[in-house]
Formats: C-alpha cells, sequence, structure tokens
C-alpha cells in the first residue's frame, strides 16, 4: 500500500500525521513541535539502519525503544518518544498505508510517576523579592526586577503555563482584571484568577513597559507591540527561554538552589499550596486546565507529604518524641 510522496513516504507520512494532530486534534505549536522532533528522531535512527518509518519492522521499533533507554534521556522525554512514534504508526495503519503497526507488541519499560517539583510559601516569597531586586541588562531603574517579578507573581498567582504567560496580550491585563481568560492546550480557554499581590506587579511593571518596546516601535495605536511582555527580540516579545535563564538567576540570589526551580514549578507550587490550603480538587483541576483529574491528583501527593513533614516537626508531641528518642 501507498501513501502520500512515494519514494520520500517516511517524511511525507509525518507531515501528514502532524497536519492532523493540529487540524483535527487542535494540538498545540508546543506540542506538534515536540512531536516533529520526536519522529525526526525516530526517523535518524531508523535510517542509521537502512530504513524510514515507512518500512520499519517491529524489530526495528524494539530497538529504537531500547536505544531511548540507555541514552540516559530522561523517562518522561523516552515516554514521550515512544507515545508519538505509538501514535504515528496507528494514524498510518487507519490511513491504509501500512497494513501492520510495528510499534503495537512492543512493550516499553514501566514508569513510575515522579512527583513534582514544589517550592515552599516561603522560598516563593524569597523568590519574588530577589526577582524584583534585579535589575542590569534587561532594564534601567529597576524596570528589569519589576517585569520579572511581575511574571513570576502572574506565574504563581494563576497557575500559567510558560507559553501562556509568555502569550498574554497587553489589552488582556490594561483594565486591571480580576482575572484572565487563558486559551490553553487545544485551545481550550479558561478563566485564571488574579489576586492583589499579582495585579498591584502588573500595575507597577506597565509604568515601565514602554522601555522595553523594541526602537521605533509606536507605544499605542495602529501598529503597536501587542505583547504585555514586548522584547527587541526577533519574535517581539520575551522567549520562554530567556524568562527561565531570568528566573534561574533570581532563585540564585534567593539562595535557592536554580535546579528546583523553573516555570513549571511556580505552576506546581500554585496547584499544590492551594491543596494545602484545603482547595477542592476538582476547582484546581479546572484551574490549571486539565482534562484528566489524575493529572491534577499527584499534586494531592506532594501536599499530603509536605503536610506530614510540618505535622513532624512542629507537633508538640512529635517534638517531644524526638526528643526522648
Amino acid at each position: 500500500m501507498s501513501g502520500p510522496g512515494d519514494g520520500h513516504r517516511g517524511p511525507a507520512w509525518a507531515e501528514a500525521f502532524l497536519e492532523m494532530m493540529s487540524v483535527e486534534r487542535a494540538a498545540a505549536r508546543n506540542t506538534l513541535t515536540a512531536y516533529a522532533r520526536d519522529l525526526a528522531d525516530a526517523a535518524g535512527f531508523l535510517a542509521g539502519r537502512g530504513g524510514d518509518l515507512s518500512s520499519a519492522a517491529a524489530g526495528d521499533i524494539e530497538a529504537y525503544f531500547t536505544d531511548l533507554g540507555v541514552r540516559g534521556l530522561s523517562p518522561a522525554t523516552a515516554s514521550r518518544r515512544r507515545a508519538a512514534v505509538r501514535q504515528f504508526y496507528r494514524f498510518v495503519l487507519g490511513e491504509g498505508w501500512r497494513a501492520d503497526d510495528p510499534s503495537r507488541r512492543v512493550e516499553a519499560p514501566k514508569k513510575g510517576r515522579s512527583l513534582p517539583k514544589v517550592l515552599s510559601r516561603a522560598e516563593v516569597d524569597r523568590l519574588i523579592a530577589a526577582a524584583a531586586a534585579r535589575d542590569g541588562q534587561d532594564g534601567a531603574d529597576g524596570a528589569g526586577g519589576l517585569r520579572l517579578a511581575c511574571m513570576v507573581e502572574l506565574a504563581y498567582a494563576s497557575g500559567l503555563r510558560i507559553s501562556e504567560l509568555t502569550s498574554l496580550t497587553l489589552a488582556a491585563l490594561a483594565r486591571d482584571p480580576a482575572y484572565l481568560i487563558v486559551k490553553g492546550k487545544g485551545g481550550k480557554e479558561r478563566l485564571a484568577p488574579l489576586n492583589a499581590a499579582a495585579r498591584a506587579a502588573v500595575k507597577a511593571y506597565l509604568e515601565v513597559r514602554p522601555g522595553f518596546l523594541p526602537k521605533g516601535d509606536p507605544k499605542t495605536g495602529l501598529g503597536a507591540n501587542p505583547w504585555l511582555f514586548p522584547s527587541r527580540g526577533k519574535g517581539g516579545r520575551l522567549t520562554p527561554r530567556r524568562f527561565a535563564q531570568l528566573l534561574d538567576e533570581a532563585a540564585a540570589d534567593a539562595g535557592i538552589d536554580p535546579a528546583r526551580v523553573s516555570p513549571h514549578v511556580l505552576r506546581h507550587a500554585f496547584a499544590t499550596h492551594l491543596l494545602e490550603g484545603g482547595a477542592d480538587l476538582r476547582v484546581v483541576q479546572t484551574l490549571l486546565g486539565h482534562a484528566d483529574i489524575g493529572t491534577t491528583q499527584i499534586y494531592t501527593h506532594v501536599a499530603s507529604d509536605r503536610l506530614a513533614e510540618v505535622v513532624a516537626s512542629k507537633h508538640p508531641l512529635a517534638r517531644k518524641r524526638a526528643k526522648e528518642a
């Protein structure tokens, strides 16, 4: 059976698969980029064995899955690459371009779900203070600190993904809203709350925002930069990578190991601290934009572990027994 682009069927099939994910399943841009990278990785491995995605046999896919396990990749990355290959071959089978699915009978190593990294409330406070104190390359007279503190406050107050944070428009926050309407994965919209601290941080940042606009850009009106966090870079807005770099620097200033801090860790802290405060799991699921409550449930384990630590260290009987031991 043949598919599009005979002679170069592997790349053509991969392109068709990504188009289907985009059009029919409304996959986010980051998801599509990750899938394209995963399929390119598989294609590169198969090329080394004299084949490609269109001609791979079950033994080739088994060898690829085994190779993922010995490369030193994180379990999450290896798991995602296996999932991308499996979805690709299900699509190819459904289109009738192959009569078999070479990934179907290949067993993947079982992966335990690791608990997310979480900062304590005190550490978040220190991180925000350190962010606000930063200055230098990214703005004069404290502007860089105001921008970074605003981004940290927004991420922590609303549980935003980094892509959602850096995609915020000026119009979305120009009128001091109590919540944001965020378009998340799959184009689904949700409400994201803004607390008083986040709103105050936004107000302070908006005073200095013009200093981050590309030179020559109008500040208002037709042709004005629409992004809340503009940049003089090619894309016109601050990139997720640059935010992560600034966050690492602020973590070091706050005396927190940068390895424990990332934009996504702020989202983890948002969810865990809500649950510690007694929030309903379904409410947290809605605020995070999770389709499956099982994804949200992992935060209950983190919150339970942290509460157990507090009881063990702060409860009078626990302290008394520790002294007696």
